[in-house]
């Protein structure tokens, strides 16, 4: 009868100590839950803050950045990429393309259709499988900064911005765009009165006096005074600073190549490295020199 006791007894001590481990396992389930629950977005959406969990604004944020056909490879890099850069910018941003343009989920079922549940899936495992994973360089978030094609070479941080050099922001081929990219070359006309009132200017004399080494235009002289690749690019609304002038007709013909900055990754050259079977980390590595993936 005792024996029976004491084995009943350390029956019951193990149940308890069981119990007891299941519990705060569960218990430790519930606050991790609560910690990701917790991590919010402050988007500013027409001079409103609206305070958005971090895995619903990344959904958001990939459907209006990337093509969500791409390769899942090619938007998990994506996922990363915003994910850091939401992070570098202490979790506050905007919705345009000074930060990162974020989708609703009306928008979304607007802009994809009968393919809405199929997308909607597709980016949603993107941001699972990559759960929590940031780009850091010297411990430190970097400027995930991105952009849609390049001329065949990204640019370095300094030639586009008024910025220092950044050591993971450098120039690196990307040769994918060039035939990835079915817009990749752009034509843009101009009259010359059209031209002569943007530039303010009485004569249009053009001379590109330099050329960067990603290819892309470093200075124009327009009648006498001296303007950024950048500049004309924003002055006359053009998809790159990578551009040529023809005077076609008497009309002046800008022909661009590439879309965006050029600075970081480019989304089509990192199609082009997915369909050529690289992973997302090797994208990123590709396109942010000497940055490590890690765990938030």
């Amino acid at each position: 009868m005792k024996e029976m006791s004491v084995k009943l007894g350390i029956v019951v001590l193990v149940g308890i100590i069981f119990l007891s481990m299941n519990y705060y396992q569960v218990k430790e389930e519930v606050i991790q839950g609560k910690k990701e629950e917790a991590v919010k977005v402050a988007v500013t959406i027409d001079d409103n803050v609206n305070y958005v969990d971090l895995d619903d604004y990344l959904l958001g944020v990939v459907a209006g950045e990337m093509p969500a056909n791409f390769e899942l490879e090619a938007l998990k890099a994506q996922v990363v990429a915003s994910r850091t850069f939401v992070y570098n910018r202490n979790l506050s941003v905007d919705n345009t393309v000074n930060s990162q343009v974020y989708l609703s989920e009306d928008e979304m079922k607007k802009n994809w259709g009968d393919k809405y549940n199929e997308y909607h899936q597709k980016i949603s495992e993107a941001i699972k499988e990559t759960n929590n994973e940031v780009m850091k360089y010297n411990n430190e978030y970097i400027s995930a900064l991105f952009f849609s094609s390049s001329n065949g070479y990204t640019e370095n941080v300094e030639d586009y911005f008024e910025s220092s050099p950044l050591p993971y922001l450098r120039s690196v081929d990307s040769h994918w765009d060039l035939t990835i990219d079915p817009k990749n070359t752009r034509q843009t006309t101009f009259t010359k009165q059209e031209l002569k009132e943007k530039f303010n200017c009485q004569d249009l004399n053009f001379n590109i006096i330099a050329y960067k080494k990603s290819g892309r235009v470093a200075t124009l002289n327009v009648d006498g005074k001296n303007y950024s690749g950048r500049q004309v690019r924003e002055i006359l609304g053009l998809s790159s600073s990578c551009f040529t002038i023809e005077y076609v007709n008497n009309n002046y013909v800008f022909t661009t190549k590439g879309s965006g900055h050029g600075v970081g990754m480019s989304q089509y050259g990192a199609q082009g490295m997915a369909l050529e079977g690289s992973d997302y980390k090797e994208i990123l590595n590709h396109y942010y020199t000497g940055i490590e993936i890690v765990n938030n």
